[in-house]
């Protein structure tokens, strides 16, 4: 039976240049790999009329709303990563936010910490959710393992739309949210099922 896609959201997490370009300092090493895929997961969501979900860093230009570890990186005038309005800030080239799509911003790992998102898709009808973006120990696993509690079902991670800084890195933490009862499908076998 054909699943009920308008019940369904991707989130795009974190694809944005501080995150996946050779230049920055805080890259993601296998980011750029996942680029091709991530885009093809928009459009088959888009095809199926499945809602897209940005999830994007935005920092204050100050660092005053990033995570105590990472306040260095904005001291003495720098520009820390994903500071509102910066370059580092902006998708990568080939994603592009369309009419209808929803840009939500965060400040932490999950999607769900102090964030409105959930309200938002509980609103929209979504009970089912499928990830995509970096970075697979941090903001991927914690967004999902939110989901899972608040008792999304199901929830997806695309395989190979997901990165880490090592494969290792990323296999391991794909079985934890395997272990949880995360459905982990390549980019293929989600494009072709129809549940």
């Amino acid at each position: 039976m054909p699943r009920n896609w308008d019940r369904t959201a991707l989130l795009v997490i974190d694809m944005q240049r501080d995150f996946i370009e050779d230049w920055s300092p805080i890259k993601v090493n296998g980011g750029k790999d996942i680029v091709p895929n991530v885009i093809k997961a928009v459009e088959v969501a888009r095809q199926r009329g499945i809602l897209v979900v940005w999830v994007v860093r935005e920092h204050d230009p100050l660092g005053r709303d990033i995570e105590l570890f990472r306040r260095h990186l904005y001291a003495a005038g720098k520009v820390g990563p994903a500071s509102k309005g910066s370059v580092g800030a902006e998708l990568v080239d080939g994603l592009v936010i369309k009419e209808g799509d929803y840009k939500l911003v965060k400040t932490r790992f999950s999607a769900f910490f102090a964030t409105h998102l959930h309200s938002f898709l509980q609103g929209a009808g979504i009970n089912s959710l499928v990830i995509t973006g970096v970075q697979t120990p941090n903001c991927i696993r914690q967004t999902v393992f939110d989901a899972v509690a608040l008792d999304y079902q199901p929830v997806t991670v695309i395989v190979d739309a997901t990165a880490a800084a090592t494969p290792d890195i990323h296999a391991a933490n794909m079985f934890d949210m395997k272990n949880i009862g995360v459905a982990t499908p390549t980019l293929q076998e989600w494009s072709k099922s129809e549940a």
